[in-house]
């Protein structure tokens, strides 16, 4: 018997996202619906060669619906994701809400699987920040080998990363740009087009941007709570897929090759690293691709135990919805839920 899942916020970029990987990894579903705010009731979007009608979240009856997948902003989260929950509906939420409650497992399943079994008081998973997941992907097998001290990282995160507006922006931009029409800013600070903006978020009292916060707060929960991060994270004129460039201290020592036999072994990570012109992943390959990619390994001479590496993924993939779906397959996987009828 398969699952009844629903998709809260179909019909934006990271939902229709959620819907091609369910149908694309089989997940065993008795029924897939689409859910988004009342403007967006009758839209059609697509499951596999099915076109599903978007219905109003605000209508919605979840008492027989098993896993919902919420992708519809951290002010929808909040006010629906605990009544979701109290209906017995697990929730796995893509937003920021409910990343930093301590009795909300936040969840990669290549990094932390275990934590899963904690959802049950609340029924809600958090899904980390796209940069982090990506990143922790890369440093959890390393970390079990030589154990993480301190990580730097400098992120380069595509305009997808900001929605569709975002996209749209960047698209707009770099047509105006080459039929010189004037350039406007609205959904970021300053132009995108054919620039970067080190900002990300809304700015903090330390003078660091919330999504360089994300990324050392869910470091911590999620991978050894002893790790020191600095982040300075950065939006690119890239369309889809976040890169990272990543300085690892060490307490035990850690060769370059090491890294690389362990970085190939492990669960979620493809290894691209030939010392040649193109050698290396970009994030225009990784686009569509659910893997993390790393290049670009080699020791810094300046630290007695440390790395660089270069980390790329499809921030809307294992970022986003496929790492939601494999937090959905871990409680399948993992016998932790079981498909419902009706309530009475």
């Amino acid at each position: 018997m398969g699952y009844k899942v629903a998709i809260v916020g179909a019909t934006g970029n990271v939902g229709r996202e959620m819907l091609n990987i369910l149908e694309e990894r089989g997940f065993p579903v008795s029924e897939v619906v689409a859910l988004a705010s009342r403007r967006s009731q009758g839209t059609d979007v697509s499951f596999g060669d099915r076109t599903l009608k978007v219905q109003a979240l605000e209508r919605y009856d979840f008492s027989d619906t098993d896993i919902c997948l919420m992708s519809a902003g951290g002010s929808v989260s909040k006010e629906w994701s605990p009544k979701i929950g109290k209906q017995g509906c697990v929730v796995i939420d893509n937003s920021s809400a409910f990343r930093y409650d301590p009795d909300v497992p936040l969840i990669v399943p290549e990094v932390n699987a275990d934590a899963v079994a904690g959802f049950a008081k609340k029924n809600i998973i958090a899904n980390p920040n796209c940069s982090t997941a990506q990143m922790l992907v890369a440093l959890k097998p390393l970390h079990d080998h030589a154990t993480i001290k301190r990580v730097v990282v400098s992120t380069y995160q595509s305009v997808s990363g900001a929605g569709k507006e975002g996209m749209d922006e960047l698209f707009t931009q770099t047509r105006a740009v080459f039929v010189a029409d004037p350039v406007e800013a609205k959904k970021f600070t300053k132009r995108i087009a054919f620039n970067v903006i080190p900002h990300i978020d809304v700015f903090m009292e330390d003078g660091t941007t919330k999504e360089e916060w994300k990324m050392v707060a869910e470091t911590k929960k999620m991978l050894d709570p002893k790790i020191k991060v600095t982040a300075t994270c950065v939006r690119v004129p890239v369309f889809i897929g976040h890169s990272e460039a990543i300085n690892i201290e060490f307490e035990n020592p850690i060769t370059a090759d090491e890294a690389r036999e362990i970085l190939r072994e492990a669960p979620g990570c493809l290894v691209i690293d030939k010392h040649e012109d193109g050698g290396y992943i970009t994030p225009l390959e990784s686009a569509g691709e659910d893997a993390t990619y790393i290049s670009r390994i080699r020791e810094d001479s300046t630290l007695d135990n440390g790395l660089n590496i270069w980390v790329v993924s499809d921030n809307l993939r294992k970022g986003a919805a496929l790492n939601a779906v494999q937090i959905a397959e871990l409680l399948v996987e993992r016998d932790l839920i079981k498909p419902r009828q009706k309530a009475a």
